[in-house]
This record gives structure tokens, sequence and C-alpha cells, in this order.
């Protein structure tokens, strides 16, 4: 969540960002958090007073008592009862005070950073990079001129998928229900061929493999942002109060929840492969068809822990692993710097990754990679505490799938189609066994 020195400090700067990002009663709900805080430190200063008075009146009462003064000692008695009384009244109003901020901070987005262009949705995208050709200024999704060229049509994936018994989507809603996909044979080690790649090449840029829960509590999904969770996308096993995971973001950031972090062990970088499982409630058409968009699904996230002088480089960083993916998978994609309208609730900048569908003819999200500065850390209360004056200050945290795997299979099916069969990109084929499927 947003920080209440940014709040009060920098408040039109933080309406600013919550215009661009096109949070609707933007002015309204930061001057009530500044409402709220005001009512939280009047209650405080006033307690405080309190407290101290209590305290010099309850050193006079021996002193009375010795003196005689026994009708002094008790009026005394008296008032300090009537401040203790105050001081609970008190007590409950800072209290109230803090719930009432915490509710509605939790409601607030994050603010982007200044270089997030204006724009109120995915058409407003700015394209920075594509291996199609060079990117000029201006260029969004909107006015996007270029796609690969097909000679011949395309099969779409989920009939290659049945064409080479890679995917079964029938027997997936036989076992549970639409969006649950069966995997099997050829494509069962399709997917354990690209976690493996991905994780190798994850381990390979320094970062440490985490095998974390695909369960977590509600604690956790708070201390990403998750939750509240307005929309309903995570799935929730009441009985235990439990949440499947949307990603290994949670999970992984949250090994950082109450932590505080030595600068010098920073930038912390972690990696995760895990099952992923999102309700998407209210999808449905021809964009949700075969692996466009599903319940459960594999990714491989990347998460970073940093100060906040260095997070950006991080992002950077981040940024160029993803890419280099990409790259070695032989795949046509674009970088896109996502508009403000079209940010996620808890970013402060975020660059997806898209790779085109020959056969659809669309381009498909493949990552997203976001800094959230302060935003998660505050709620998670993660730390980082400085070397040379051992001060402690709030973390920045960053994560990005490299890469979620359904989609990437999808244009690996229709982009590496042949009458012989589909090609595997050679950094796969050590890991598949083979440089065909047919």
């Amino acid at each position: 969540m947003l920080t209440l020195k940014l709040i009060t400090e920098e408040t039109d700067r933080v309406i600013r960002g919550l215009e661009k990002k096109h949070f609707t009663g933007a002015k309204e709900a930061i001057a009530e958090a500044i409402n709220i805080d005001q009512r939280r430190r009047k209650a405080q200063t006033q307690l405080d007073q309190n407290l101290s008075e209590a305290k010099k009146l309850a050193a006079e009462i021996g002193g009375l008592m010795k003196q005689g003064k026994h009708d002094e000692a008790e009026a005394v008695k008296v008032k300090v009862a009537e401040l203790k009384q105050q001081g609970q009244e008190l007590e409950n109003e800072k209290a109230k005070a803090e719930q009432e901020l915490n509710q509605l901070l939790c409601t607030i987005p994050n603010i982007p950073y200044d270089e997030v262009p204006e724009g109120t949705g995915a058409e407003d995208n700015v394209v920075v990079k594509s291996n199609l050709r060079e990117c000029r200024p201006g260029d969004t999704v909107g006015n996007w001129d270029t796609n690969p060229e097909v000679a011949e049509a395309k099969l779409p994936h989920w009939e290659l998928a049945k064409k080479y018994n890679l995917i079964d989507f029938d027997l997936g809603v036989k076992i549970t229900g639409a969006g649950f996909p069966v995997y099997r044979g050829l494509g069962a080690r399709l997917q354990r061929a690209l976690i493996n790649f991905f994780l190798d090449e994850a381990r390979a840029a320094g970062y440490e493999e985490i095998m974390p829960p695909t369960v977590v509590n509600a604690a956790s999904g708070y201390g990403t942002g998750q939750l509240p969770d307005k929309e309903g996308q995570m799935y929730h096993c009441e009985v235990d109060d439990l949440y499947l995971i949307p990603t290994a973001e949670v999970p992984v950031t949250n090994i950082y929840r109450d932590v505080i972090i030595d600068e010098k062990m920073l930038p912390i970088k972690n990696c995760a492969y895990t099952q992923c499982f999102r309700r998407e409630a209210g999808s449905y058409g021809k964009d949700v068809r075969g692996l466009n968009r599903l319940h459960e699904f594999s990714k491989v996230e990347i998460v970073r822990i940093d100060t906040p002088e260095h997070s950006k480089e991080s992002h950077k960083e981040m940024l160029v692993h993803v890419e280099g993916l990409l790259k070695k998978l032989e795949l046509p994609y674009r970088i896109l710097l996502l508009c403000g309208g079209d940010q996620s609730f808890t970013s402060a900048i975020c660059y997806d990754f898209e790779v085109y569908s020959e056969a659809q003819k669309r381009w498909l999200e493949v990552s997203s990679v976001s800094n959230f500065d302060t935003y998660q850390a505050n709620r998670l209360k993660c730390r980082v505490r400085r070397t040379a004056d051992k001060k402690t200050e709030i973390a920045h945290t960053l994560n990005g799938s490299a890469l979620a795997l359904p989609r990437i299979v999808a244009a690996l099916l229709e982009n590496n189609q042949s009458p012989e069969g589909i090609r595997i990109p050679k950094a796969l084929q050590p890991y598949m066994g083979c440089d065909i499927i047919n």
C-alpha cells in the first residue's frame, strides 16, 4: 500500500498518479486518508498527554499519604482512575482510526512512475521493442502495423494438439472442467522441457530456486496485494481459509514478510516453478479457446527484493532476462510499456511481453515484468537495514513471468508447424530429446 509519508508529504503527486491510473475518486480517497490519519494522530497525542499526567499524579499519591493527607490522596486516585478511563477511550479511538485507515489504503492502488505513459487501456500501451522491426516513437498497440508474414494457412494450436496427441482438452473437461487441460506424451514432455529450460536459465542468471507451497494463507495474499480479492479471481478453500496461488510471486515474495534484510544481502534473486490457479471469472469466447486462457497452468516466476536506489536497474536486468528466453525460443515478440490505465493495481511500472500466434493472427501475452516500488513491501513490512547507519527503510519488490507456459506452447506449436511435423527450437532440443514432433 502507499505509505502515509508519501500521501501526506507528496499529496499532489499521489493524486496525479492515481488519476493517471484512472482511479475513480482519487482526490476524495486521499483526502479521507489524510483526515483519518489526523484523527489517529490527535488521539495518539491526547493519549500521550493523558498517560504523562496520570503518571505524574500517581507519583504524588505516596507523598500525600505519608503527609497524612488522605482525602487529597483519594481525590488524586479518583483523577488517575478518570484519566485511565479516558486513556482506554483514546486507545479505542486510535485503534478504530488505524483500522479504518488500513481498510481505506487497501483500496487505493499504487501510483505509476513518471515514465509510464498516459492511456486508458491496451490500445494505448507503447511498443518499445520488437524483433520484427525497429520501433518508432509513438508506436502503440493501436497503431502497430507489423506482424509476421505467413505464407500459408496455419492450424491453430488446439487442432495441432489433437493431431499429434499432445493435449486433450475434452479429457480435462471430463476430469475437472473447462480450462484444465490434460497434457500427454510429447505434450507433457514439452511442458517439462520448457519448465527445466526456464529454471536452468534462471539459475545461470543467479536466481536461487524456491519450491514453495501452492496454497497460501490470507496474510500472504494480503502482503502481495491479491487480497482483498475484489474480482474473485482466487480459488478459496473456505474450510481452512487458504487460497490457491495465482502465481509463485505470492508465496516467494512472502518469504520476506516481517523480515529486515541487511543491505549487503541485496538484491535477493529467487525463481520458482509452480502450478498457478486463476478463476478467470467472466472469460468466454474465441480468445479463451485452447491454451489462451486457463484456470490451471504452469509458470516459472522470477522475484527480486532490492534497495530503492537499485530497483530500476534490477528491473532492466529482468527485462533482458525474459527477452533472452524469447530469443532462444525463436519466437516473434514485442515488448510493451503499459499505460497508466492498463497497469495492475499494485505495479508502479510494468512491461508486457507478447508473442505472435501465426494461426490466430494475434499477439499473446506471455510475461509481465513489474516493479512495485515500496507498495508490496509496505504491506509485507519488508525492510532494508542500511550498512552505514543501521537505519531501516522499506524495500522494493519486483517480479516477472519467465515464463508462463500455455501461450508459449500455443505459439511454439503454431509458428513451428510444417508438413513434416512441429519443429523444436534448438535451445529446447536437449530437453525434449528430439528436434521434431511428428
